[in-house]
């Protein structure tokens, strides 16, 4: 379970490797001068969450001919004829 959490710039400067492992288990690490938020530390290693299956049903709509065969000519532009 991921977090966020705020440290104030000596603190970042003091435990920047305990603060990267935070980060790199999924925290988020806000860092702030005199109180006020002026960076925040992510990992740069997206997490992907699929999405529940079903959950577009009834919300897209594909359009008749939709897996026609293109035409000639617009394959010839992508093959450079």
């Amino acid at each position: 379970m991921s977090s966020v959490a705020t440290v104030n710039i000596h603190e970042a400067k003091t435990h920047l490797s305990r603060l990267l492992e935070r980060v790199a288990a999924g925290d988020e690490i806000i860092i702030a001068k005199a109180g006020t938020s002026v960076a925040k530390l992510t990992s740069i290693h997206s997490k992907k969450t699929a999405l529940p299956y079903g959950v577009l049903k009834g919300k897209l709509k594909i359009k008749p001919g939709f897996d026609d065969p293109l035409p000639d000519d617009f394959i010839a532009g992508f093959e450079g004829r």
